[in-house]
């Protein structure tokens, strides 16, 4: 009868099937880190005064009417970084800032844009998200007088024109466009674009190339559902942009900028060398891992058998109580002792009488015996101690073995 083959033993799990389930996961969480880490930066706000807004304050209107006519997107500045760059010097630079901007960003970007054409667009309405409408707002009231003088101080050393206007038409580039409700002017002898005499609506200021749009109803995306007004909008543009098409618009005065954590510092140089360096470390320590080396290590018992186990405990016992260095004496009278008894001294022979007769066994040497002795006995560190203690054992042990 023949035998049975024993059965293989069957792993659980497909090592292939296995290994790209892992690389599946980890790519999926670097991708996760990535889109966390860079998320803040491309989400496009609900509303507000800015160029990617879709509301009735916002300018993305303005940004696609410009794309159509250039027949590319106008660049986002979305950091200092942008602002540096040779190519920003170039274009007109279109600031629109919104109630809730940061005045710190706006004044850092004043001192970037020094002696470049920049135009900034001021603040009117205070708005709120319109329920049900994702990415639309609707009109509360226009801002106090003050909140938007905070904001024009900071540009010019101006304030808005506290009379109404009265005027139904206003003139721009020979255009004639409706006003806007609540018309927002400055006075200006020289005015680019006017509300009447000595009123601007578009002014320039006498030392930088920095133009100030005081009201915004003239190009926001409210403004170019009128003909006339999306017309005028690009009369603006072209009024003071240095050559056809060279306009960019900020986003880093909205929160929308290259704004630096500790995720991003991880992935961006100087720093991403040495991410990449760990992670090639502990790829590698994974692949080395992956293999065994030899037999598997047994698992020892917690408390062994044996003398040695016994010599072992003990002498860790004594070293934890610190009492080591003070055994050499011991050791040499318990050494002595033994010799002795081993060699076949005489019965009753003691300390130096039994130190001299050990050495008299000892034909190849002078107090042989005697010099290990006080070795052992005078040794102040473990050190010491066990050197000369080793070097008594092998004498009695060269003697035993002379003997036999």
């Amino acid at each position: 009868m023949s035998a049975q083959p024993a059965e293989t033993a069957q792993e659980p799990f497909n090592r292939k099937t296995l290994f790209w389930g892992i690389f599946a996961s980890l790519l999926a969480a670097a991708g996760f880190f990535l889109l966390s880490t860079y998320a803040p930066d491309f989400r496009q706000p609900e509303g507000g005064a800015t160029p990617l807004s879709k509301g009735g304050t916002g300018y993305a209107g303005l940004v696609e009417w410009l794309r159509l006519t250039n027949g590319q997107a106008p660049p986002m500045e979305r950091g200092e970084k942008d602002l540096e760059s040779p190519l920003a010097s170039t274009f007109l630079l279109v600031v629109t800032i919104a109630p809730g901007s940061d005045p710190a960003a706006l004044e850092r970007l004043i001192k970037l844009r020094s002696g470049k054409d920049t135009l900034f667009v001021l603040p009117k309405w205070q708005t709120v998200p319109l329920f049900g409408h994702e990415g639309w707002e609707e009109k509360v009231e226009r801002l106090p007088v003050s909140t938007v003088n905070e904001w024009l101080g900071r540009i010019a050393k101006a304030k808005l024109g506290e009379a109404k206007s009265t005027l139904t038409q206003i003139n721009i580039s020979g255009r004639m466009v409706a006003a806007p409700d609540e018309l927002q002017w400055v006075a200006d002898d020289h005015p680019l674009i006017a509300a009447g005499d000595g009123r601007a609506i578009l002014t320039e200021l006498d030392d930088e190339p920095f133009y100030i749009l005081t009201d915004p109803d003239f190009i926001n995306n409210a403004a170019l559902g009128d003909e006339q007004k999306a017309a005028a909008a690009l009369d603006i543009i072209a009024m003071l942009e240095p050559s056809k098409g060279a306009v960019m618009f900020d986003l880093n005065l909205h929160g929308i900028g290259q704004n630096y954590d500790l995720a991003k510092l991880l992935i961006e140089p100087p720093f991403l060398a040495l991410t990449l360096s760990v992670l090639i470390a502990a790829a590698l320590a994974f692949l080395h891992g992956l293999g065994r080396f030899g037999p598997p290590r047994a698992e020892g018992r917690a408390i062994a058998f044996g003398k040695r186990a016994l010599v072992d405990t003990t002498a860790m016992l004594l070293k934890r109580a610190g009492r080591l260095d003070g055994l050499g004496d011991r050791y040499a009278a318990l050494m002595r002792q033994r010799a002795g008894a081993l060699l076949g001294a005489p019965q009753g022979l003691q300390s130096e009488a039994l130190d001299r007769w050990l050495d008299s066994r000892d034909k190849g040497e002078t107090h042989g015996f005697t010099q290990r002795y006080k070795a052992v006995n005078d040794s102040n560190n473990l050190a010491a101690m066990h050197e000369a203690a080793e070097q008594l054992h092998d004498w009695t042990a060269r003697r035993l073995g002379e003997r036999r």
